[in-house]
């Protein structure tokens, strides 16, 4: 127990807050990698993946992308990324956290578009949309739960993993617990591993709240975790983050 003792003293002690690169400091730094890394994967991945659910094609190479991003780990890609021109610091991280984002986004935007209505399409036509007008107004309205499951997703993963940052020279909380690695000081690994954990849970929050508000038709308590069940008794089913292609 010493060791989360003495991570609530480093907690507790403002001057670890509120000096120069201390944990505000840092803490702004880790949601700004993290901001701009998920953000470039939502402008890379959410197009692609609506032109390919719209054409039907493409569901290989998101299978592909899926597997490739689970088999190449982010540290693997900080450390190529080093030895290039790109080199060590806060931009390889926010690249290769990019890199790592686009899976899970791209696969729900894909599913998404693809798990549209085909009838509902036929509907807007018949009402004289125009095949960007359809996409806009009724395919990625109703995509979009799916669509946020993928970014909330990836926001998390990009969160918990932006601590690596501190291994390459970056910043982010991830140089809380690496000073403390360094100092052989348990209470500010700790810590530091508090924080990130905390951090990333509250993404998920944020963001649970976001879906909630963006999703079309009627809204029930955003953190309702339980359905009740339907007049036959089955219950429905709850939604996942890991979406089946």
């Amino acid at each position: 127990m010493t060791g989360f003792s003495d991570a609530l003293v480093y907690l507790n002690d403002p001057l670890n807050w509120t000096r120069r690169g201390g944990i505000l400091d840092l803490l702004g730094e880790h949601l700004g990698i993290s901001a701009v890394a998920v953000l470039a994967a939502v402008v890379l991945a959410v197009p692609v993946g609506v032109a390919m659910g719209v054409s039907g094609r493409g569901s290989g190479l998101v299978v592909v992308v899926a597997n490739v991003s689970r088999a190449v780990p982010t540290l693997a890609l900080l450390t190529l990324f080093a030895v290039s021109p790109i080199g060590f610091g806060n931009r390889a991280t926010t690249i290769a956290l990019a890199v790592f984002a686009v899976p899970p986004i791209l696969t729900n935007t894909f599913v998404g578009i693809r798990g549209v209505d085909p009838d509902v399409r036929e509907a807007a036509r018949a009402m004289g949309l125009r095949r960007g007008q359809v996409v806009a107004r009724v395919d990625l309205p109703l995509a979009l739960p799916l669509v946020m499951t993928g970014v909330r997703t990836a926001a998390v993963q990009v969160v918990a993993t932006a601590s690596l940052a501190a291994l390459v020279g970056g910043g982010g909380l991830g140089r809380i617990v690496n000073l403390g690695f360094g100092q052989q000081d348990y209470g500010q690994i700790i810590a530091g591993a508090l924080l990130i954990a905390v951090l990333a849970l509250l993404t998920e929050l944020v963001l649970v709240v976001v879906s909630w508000a963006l999703a079309p038709g009627p809204r029930t308590s955003p953190f309702a975790g339980i359905r009740r069940g339907r007049p036959g008794g089955t219950a429905e089913p709850l939604p996942v983050s890991g979406v089946p292609l």
